[in-house]
């Protein structure tokens, strides 16, 4: 049986991995499970996307297997994935979805359901959407009047920035914000939400072109911000990915404030006012040390999960947290959205600097950050390491050595064809040492 959702989507190489004819079948599965068993007597499924030059044809190829199913749609443009799922719970959407491979190169392209309450889908919902693509004869074809209509919707960017500012209605004059769009999602709205709380704005990664998408800019490739923020002279930066669910900034000095920090700085103003839920946030096992270390100092209970925004969104749901999220910038504030949302977490991040009177630099002092290492092995076959003896041995040498005052975790990433190895501890020298052999004995098994 074929394995098509990774953590975040089906993804792939555009028209070679993830071509047309896969996202037809797709939309025809995802609009039989999602949408046909609806109470809705005219069902719908909207449809977001990025600016990869591959989002207009699996945006077609998509549509027309929705509609093939009998289920129609409503064609959103470009909009970041946050404001999907916003605009699926506003609009009262069967289900979303979203054309994007995030912060992956511009080649590569996905494809995300939300469902019509803007949640990203269970295990066991995108099972249901396998199991019909691996048995495509079964899946529902209508006929003649049926068949499902395609219809654009073109105020869904300005309908999601007014949705931000209505939720973060403050007076951000003042400061001078650097922005980072990566190319992507953010490009045409950014500027102008940050503009409308009164800051001034100065902006690099804001002129997509189909192609340029992550290319040197975005969220994982922070040096350009850096850089920009010191030359601007501004007050901070923020960097957002393609489709801007992510979101890492940057203080004064240039330095990198990561989601770690993030969530530090967003949960101790939190709890300060009341407003975090039982004193608890979610965080994932690739979060630093040092995160717990700080949250432990103001009594605030972090729990642990599987990486990927998915598994923090379901952790907080079972907790009642109100926050969480990822190293990698992904951050979840379940009071305003359903899914990881970059502007919503610079919107929270700019109201502290704001109310607290601190810059972003003093307060990234809440976190004392332990050594960490991370490594990417990029591999044809991402699981055959596990069967290996000798990698299971270093690592398990590795884990004892750690045990005390660091971790270790190896795991294939979810959105693209690595393994990614990262190592915490109190020795930088010898995280690297470790780290290096583990690496290259999983390569030598590939």
């Amino acid at each position: 049986m074929a394995k098509f959702f990774g953590t975040d989507g089906v993804r792939g190489v555009a028209n070679k991995e993830l071509t047309p004819e896969l996202a037809f079948d797709l939309g025809r599965a995802a609009a039989q499970i999602l949408a046909l068993n609806s109470d809705s007597a005219s069902p719908r499924i909207f449809i977001g996307k990025d600016t990869r030059i591959s989002g207009d044809m699996l945006e077609a190829a998509l549509s027309a297997g929705i509609c093939a199913a009998g289920v129609s749609v409503t064609l959103l443009g470009v909009l970041p994935t946050p404001g999907v799922a916003v605009l699926c719970r506003q609009l009262t959407a069967d289900a979303g979805a979203v054309i994007s491979a995030s912060h992956n190169p511009f080649s590569d392209n996905g494809i995300k359901f939300f469902s019509g309450t803007g949640y990203k889908l269970p295990d066991h919902v995108e099972a249901a959407i396998e199991s019909l693509l691996n048995n495509r004869s079964s899946i529902e074809r209508a006929v003649g009047d049926k068949l499902g209509r395609i219809d654009c919707y073109n105020q869904a960017a300005a309908d999601y920035k007014q949705f931000l500012l209505s939720k973060f209605n403050y007076d951000l004059s003042g400061m001078k914000i650097a922005i980072d769009c990566a190319n992507g999602a953010a490009s045409s709205i950014a500027a102008d939400v940050f503009n409308s709380c009164g800051a001034e704005v100065v902006a690099i990664g804001d002129k997509p072109d189909g192609c340029n998408i992550n290319n040197g800019y975005g969220s994982t490739h922070p040096q350009a911000l850096q850089d920009f923020v010191k030359d601007q002279m501004a007050d901070l930066g923020l960097a957002f990915d393609g489709d801007a669910d992510r979101l890492l900034a940057v203080d004064s000095d240039g330095v990198i404030v990561d989601g770690d920090v993030i969530i530090a700085i967003c949960a101790a103003e939190m709890a300060k006012n009341g407003k975090l839920n039982g004193n608890r946030i979610v965080a994932t096992t690739m979060s630093n040390i040092g995160l717990n270390k700080a949250m432990a100092k103001l009594d605030i209970v972090v729990d642990e999960t599987d990486v990927g925004d998915r598994y923090v969104l379901e952790r907080m749901l079972e907790t009642g947290a109100k926050l969480g999220g990822e190293q990698s910038g992904h951050i979840i504030f379940s009071d305003y959205n359903s899914t990881g949302d970059g502007m919503i977490a610079a919107l929270y991040l700019l109201g502290v600097i704001k109310s607290t009177g601190k810059s972003l630099g003093e307060l990234a002092q809440i976190i004392e950050k332990r050594p960490q290492v991370l490594v990417n092995v990029k591999l044809k076959d991402k699981h055959g390491w596990r069967k290996d003896d000798r990698v299971a041995q270093m690592i398990a040498n590795a884990e004892r050595e750690l045990a005390a005052e660091g971790r270790l975790l190896i795991r294939p990433s979810g959105t693209e064809p690595v393994v990614r190895l990262m190592a915490q501890g109190p020795d930088k020298q010898r995280l690297e040492h470790l780290i290096e052999k583990i690496a290259a004995a999983i390569k030598a098994v590939n």
